[in-house]
């Protein structure tokens, strides 16, 4: 899986809240529909093919938010908020996806922005 992981299992709070948005004295938390929403947004714009599984009911527990498709790159990727883990089974399906060859997985928050943004230009060299 991309090294993101691996920072988020250590990432203390206080740096995961520093992401927030400031609106005068309020925090503003990004809900998670909206930066999926934001995030598939600028992949169109960059000229990616995506997919999400709007309603996951029957399927299998764990699938990570977003496919993203710009031959011959390939992203699963699991958006969380806040302070939100990725469940076992995503989890799993991520640790999974990593091990194919080319496949680019991720674990994206709100403060990697500016990651999210270089991963879809293909200005850093992809994981896979």
């Amino acid at each position: 899986m991309h090294q993101r992981q691996k920072q988020t299992e250590t990432m203390s709070t206080s740096k995961r809240d520093a992401g927030s948005l400031f609106s005068g004295a309020r925090v503003y938390q990004m809900p998670e529909r909206e930066f999926l929403q934001t995030v598939r947004e600028l992949a169109r714009i960059f000229g990616w093919a995506e997919y999400h599984t709007w309603h996951s009911l029957h399927s299998p527990s764990g699938f990570p938010d977003l496919v993203l498709v710009k031959p011959p790159r390939v992203i699963f990727a699991e958006l969380k908020v806040g302070k939100r883990q990725p469940t076992p089974a995503q989890r799993e399906w991520l640790n999974l996806l990593s091990q194919c060859p080319g496949v680019e997985c991720y674990l994206w928050y709100p403060e990697d922005w500016d990651e999210i943004q270089r991963v879809l230009r293909g200005i850093i060299e992809p994981k896979g």
